[in-house]
Formats: C-alpha cells, structure tokens, sequence
C-alpha cells in the first residue's frame, strides 16, 4: 500500500506538533521552536486589494531547513505492526506486507492500515484515498484482494512510482527504464540546439551537460534497477551511445567502444558495475548496525528485476 497524503507539511496541526516538541525535546529547544511556529498570520492579495490577517494554524514552512525534521518529529510514533513493514521518507508512506497466501497479506495489511486510519485521524492528516495505489508484488497470476482505508476503497494498480522509482508488478524494472528513456529524449530534444552536430559549444561543455543533466537522469536508484536483464539495460546504453556520437559527430564506422574510450566515459553496464561496488563497500562498513542487518537477514529467495 502506497498512502497519498494530502498537502502534508501544509497540515501539519501546531498544538499536536507543539505537544510532541514537548515531550521529545528540552525545554530551551521547545520555546525555540515554539517561537518559531507562533504568531504567524497570513493574507490574500487581489490585484491592489489585501485581506485580513489570519493567523497560520497548521504547516511548517516549506523550503526551510526545519520543516523536514518538524514534519519527521510529528510523524515519528506512527503505528507499526510485527507482520508488516512501514517505510517513511518525509511524506512518502508505504506499507508492506509478505505473505505466500494473498488473503493472509491483505488481512495484515488491513488490520495495521486500520490503526493507521485512526492515528491519521486523531493527529489531523488526511490521506487521499482516490490517489493511494494498492500494488500486489509476485510472479504468480494471484493478486490480493482489495484494502480499504478509512472505508474507502484503495485503488488497485499494477505499478506506482515511490520516491521516484517506478516499480512494476513483476518488478522487473522495465517501466523504470522505459520511463527514464522518454524523460532523457524530452531532455535531448530540449537541449538539441546545444548538443546538435551545429551547435558551436566545446566537446568539454558539451560533456559536462551529458553528467550534469542526463546520467543524473538515468543514473538515479541504479543501485535497485541496475540488476535489470541485459536486454532492458541496452535501452538506456543505446541513448547514451546516440547522446556521445552526436556531440562528436561520429561517423557511422567509428567503433563503439572507442568513442567510449576517447571520451572517458564508461558504458551503462561499468557504470553499474563501480556504482554497485561503491555501495556494497558502503552498506557493509557503515556505523549504522541497521544497514548491516538487511545483508545478514535478509531474503536469500526474493527476486529482483
């Protein structure tokens, strides 16, 4: 279950965010954050026209370095459940549940989804029903059955996009890839009267757009769909390929390779390869024991792209 909050650090309810400061902080960093949350006011201009002011009851500002940390403070004793998984980025909600028979994943998912209901409810965020996804991960034909939240139905779906991720059914990465491939032609086509075989920029500039603009754009959670078939990953080799040869003006017999060579840049798949390495070095020596444990206990059968 994948949960739509509507207009999250905009609702975020200042006497229940005030209660928690309380509890959780100093009393010297309280009446700090206090004061920056209090006597706030607002008002509407119309053309020449201005309103009232009205004081600012709920919302954090966005934009500001504390609004996310406000907003994870207000969201930190969110119900869990030992049967489920509750992931949390900011206003990004998923929830998980694993299970061999559909039914029994949906009754734990439905069982903790109604606790969260409740929490939503008496701290004041409203989830938007109608734009939440539902989305049953397996190879098999089966799919669960259909959740509910605040006794609305959920809608079911076969893909969604989390944290910019588009993950499929079947998760095989292939929405991703396709995804990333029509935003990095709209980038191209944008971008053509710089990159064009006319275009009078240097090869230097022309390469620091490719790294700065377009690898940012496919390169983003390699680390997950970056154990994609070959045959899925050539998708994204075959643009980069078509992005170096325009800015030099390859002729169609200049090999491949060497165009890698001469310009320094590595292909998709070693591209891959060093960003796997330099994570799994990461992961494995890093302070956090939690980061240790998901390669320690984790699935040995799960499967992944």
């Amino acid at each position: 279950m994948f949960l739509d909050i509507f207009q999250a650090f905009d609702r975020i309810w200042h006497p229940g965010l005030l209660f928690k400061l309380k509890h959780a902080l100093t009393s010297n960093f309280y009446l700090l954050l206090k004061s920056y949350l209090a006597d706030t006011k607002f008002a509407v201009r119309h053309n020449n026209t201005l309103s009232d002011h009205y004081p600012i009851e709920a919302g954090v500002p966005q934009g500001s370095v504390l609004a996310p940390l406000l907003f994870l403070i207000f969201t930190a004793d969110i119900p869990q459940a030992g049967n489920t998984t509750t992931a949390l980025f900011a206003d990004d909600v998923a929830v998980l549940s694993v299970n061999e028979v559909p039914v029994s994943a949906t009754r734990q998912l439905q069982t903790h989804l109604n606790s969260l209901a409740e929490w939503y409810t008496r701290w004041r965020i409203k989830v938007n029903e109608a734009k939440s996804a539902q989305v049953t991960f397996t190879t098999r034909k089966n799919i669960c059955p259909p959740l509910t939240f605040n006794n609305a139905p959920i809608p079911v779906t076969t893909e969604v996009k989390y944290l910019g991720l588009h993950l499929d059914q079947r998760l095989t990465c292939n929405t991703h890839i396709q995804a990333k491939h029509r935003q990095l032609d709209i980038k191209f086509r944008q971008f053509h009267w710089l990159l064009g075989r006319n275009s009078k920029l240097s090869l230097n500039n022309k390469l620091l757009l490719y790294k700065v603009f377009f690898k940012l754009i496919w390169s983003y959670g390699v680390q997950l769909w970056g154990c994609a078939k070959p045959t899925r990953l050539k998708i994204t080799q075959r643009f980069q390929l078509k992005f170096l040869r325009n800015i030099v003006n390859a002729p169609w017999y200049i090999n491949n390779q060497l165009v890698h060579t001469d310009l320094h840049i590595p292909s998709v798949t070693d591209e891959i390869q060093r960003v796997a390495t330099k994570y799994n070095n990461k992961t494995h020596n890093h302070a956090n024991d939690l980061i240790e444990h998901l390669y320690n206990n984790g699935p040995t059968d799960r499967r992944l792209c």
